[in-house]
Parts: structure tokens; sequence; C-alpha cells
């Protein structure tokens, strides 16, 4: 079925889109639709990855948890937002923010009148779709990779705030590591060559200030006929590899360029006693301490290491042990702060995968058999969507 696409909300003219997939709402009734019959679902926002450089709501959709969820009857949505750079994280924060608000606020009046007008049916005779409601008591995030990031933004910040938290190996459990602030001199990223700055000027500031604003990056590769055949096409799929490469992410994500939050990150780093600390080992605090001294108190909101309390949502983190792009020690180190503070956390490795793992070719064939690692994850994330809808609504 084709979703729902609507702004949420508009910036400077230009429309941020989500994309709305109705459930598959079993019913007896063939009626149902016309009658005006309103049913209460769960909701689940999935942010895209693309090292918040590149991507938009289709991209890298996660066609596996979307038809489980679906067939459980919760609405999956699957939202844009702004894009590094010229963006900053500050942006997308707030875009994270209106999009959920706009789901638990608005997102019902728009279904019901697109739903009539439409008389949405499911392919299947006795699936009607009847005019849904969001329940605000059950609203999940999910994000892969840089999206994972995105999720946890929402635990910090999003008002209604999430019920779950679902982060397939995400940015943002530790971004104090030298992945981040430290410049490469060999390959590091997914047995992938260095890149050359000279062939990415517009991208690196202060040139990138004044790239046009865009939250619709599609994904392109050059075609069979190409020299470079399979390669891509569109510059920004490289962006966020060639920051952590020069090891100027952090400027570009808090917009702190002049001066350097890298550098002067670098600097403290290099005054820590216990280097290994600073390499991201989880359990160790003293130098995540020491270097949150050093960033701006304007951007520590962008920081969820820096954002955990016992208020945090119920959370479940998967990650492949063989990450490369995004180093599994990020979500082992969300785990141990997540459980210090109490919260609700699960953590599953997956012995030998790198990134993005669930997009592989094979992947159904090895995670989405059954009782795979696509139905526990899908599973989790039902159950406590389920035990929380069943609780009284939180004020």
């Amino acid at each position: 079925m084709q979703p729902l696409s609507i702004a949420y909300k508009y910036v400077d003219g230009t429309p941020l889109l989500l994309d709305v997939y109705p459930p598959v709402v079993q019913s007896p009734n063939a009626d149902v639709t016309q009658s005006g019959s309103r049913i209460a679902v769960p909701a689940i926002l999935y942010f895209h990855g693309g090292g918040l450089t590149v991507g938009n709501r289709t991209s890298w959709f996660p066609a596996w948890l979307h038809r489980r969820v679906s067939d459980a009857g919760c609405v999956f949505v699957c939202v844009d937002y702004r894009l590094l750079p010229p963006s900053t994280g500050h942006d997308i924060l707030s875009d994270i923010k209106d999009a959920i608000s706009f789901v638990a606020h608005k997102l019902d009046t728009i279904l019901g009148d697109r739903m009539n007008q439409t008389n949405i049916v499911h392919p299947t005779s006795h699936s009607i779709k009847p005019i849904i409601q969001i329940d605000r008591n059950a609203i999940a995030v999910v994000g892969t990779s840089a999206g994972g990031l995105c999720a946890y933004l929402a635990a910090m910040h999003a008002m209604p705030k999430p019920k779950v938290i679902l982060s397939m190996y995400g940015m943002g459990g530790n971004l104090l590591t030298s992945h981040y602030m430290a410049p490469k001199t060999t390959v590091f990223f997914r047995g992938r060559e260095l890149l050359d700055p000279n062939n990415f000027h517009d991208y690196i500031f202060p040139r990138s200030c004044s790239l046009p604003l865009t939250s619709d990056s599609a994904l392109a590769y050059h075609p069979p006929t190409s020299p470079t055949p399979g390669f891509p096409a569109n510059p920004r799929m490289f962006l966020a590899r060639l920051y952590l490469q020069l090891g100027t992410y952090m400027d570009y994500y808090t917009g702190c360029h002049e001066p350097s939050l890298s550098d002067a990150l670098r600097s403290a780093a290099a005054n820590c006693s216990a280097q290994d600390i600073i390499k991201g080992a989880p359990g160790t605090e003293l130098p995540s301490i020491h270097l949150r001294s050093i960033i701006p108190p304007e951007h520590l909101l962008l920081f969820p290491q820096f954002g955990v309390t016992s208020n945090w949502p119920s959370t479940y983190l998967v990650h492949g042990s063989a990450d490369t792009a995004v180093l599994a020690d990020e979500s082992r180190y969300m785990y141990g702060l997540l459980q210090k503070a109490g919260v609700d956390v699960s953590l599953t490795i997956v012995e030998g995968k790198e990134h993005s793992f669930d997009y592989e070719s094979d992947a159904e064939s090895i995670h989405g058999v059954e009782g795979g690692l696509f139905d526990t994850v899908a599973a989790s994330l039902l159950e406590r969507l389920r035990a929380i809808s069943s609780a009284p609504p939180s004020d």
C-alpha cells in the first residue's frame, strides 16, 4: 500500500514531509470505514540513517520492521528532517520534536479526512481500515544509524515523550570518542578508501554554510554504463565519512566552527591520562565528564550521553559487533548509562555483523526466520508498547 505523504511543518516555505503507513486492522465488518468506527492504535516513528547528511523518508526503508508492526496494528511513520550541512543538530532536534508533536496532536484529523476520501481497504478481504486515532500513550521512536541519534534526542526532548526507543546500530551512545574527533590517515570506514577533501569544497566550512536547506537528498548511483558503475552519484553520500575522516564531525553537528569544537575536544582529550577510555570503552565516565566542560552549554542538549535520566523511555539497542561506521561500543556505553539510571533497557550484539546488516541481500533469510532476530526485535518493541498502552494515561 502506498503511504500518505503529509507536510508536518514548513521551514522558509520548504515543506518537511512524513509518510504514514496505516496499519492492518482486522474486522469482520465490511462497512467499518463507512460507519465511522474509530480505533486507537500505537504509532511508530522511523528516522532514517545517512550520518544526518543524506537520505530521506524512503531511504533505507526497514521493510522487515514495517511489515511486522503493521500486521500487529501499528501506524508506521517515516520522517524527513533537515540535513547537515547547512542545517545543524539544533535544526534536526527541532524537526524531531515537531514531527512527534504533529503525529500526537494533528495526525488524527488528517488521517480521518484522507481515509474517508479514499475509502482505504486492505487487499485481504477482511482487513478494513476504520478511522484510526493515534494512541498518544503508545508512541515509539525507531532509528537506524544516525536515526538512532534522532531517537535518543526524541527520548530526551520530545513532547509527548516516546514510550519506547529502538536503536539499530545507532549513533549517539557516546559522541566523545576518537571516531568522531580524530583525523584519520588510514582506512577506517567499512574498508572504503580515504576521501580527497578537494573534491568536496562546497561541503566544507565555510562554503558549506551557503548550501541550500534540504531535508530530501535521495540515494543515487552511477548506471551500469558508467566508468564507475554502482558508485554513489550523490556527493552527500560521502559527507559523514568525510567529516569523520577529517575529525570535524562535531563542528557540523553543533554548528560550532569558529572556534572549532572538534579542535577544542581533541586538545582536551590529549590531556586525559586514560587514552583507552577516550576511545570509547564502556562503563567509564571520567573523560566524558572532563570533555563535557569543553562543550559550550547551549550544545549539551545535543549529546544523549548527558541526557540520560530515570525518565528515559524503555529502550532496545541492537548493534553488529564488527560495525566500523558506528562502533558497537557506542551502544554498549549507552546501555551502561541506561542501566545505571534504572531504565528498562536491552542490548543485543549481533556477532560478526557490520553496519546496516539488516539491509544485506540475505538479511531476511538469516534474521527473518521464525523466532529470529527480526521477530525478536519487533516482538520486544510491540510488547513494550502494549504494556504501556494498557497502563493509565500519563500526564
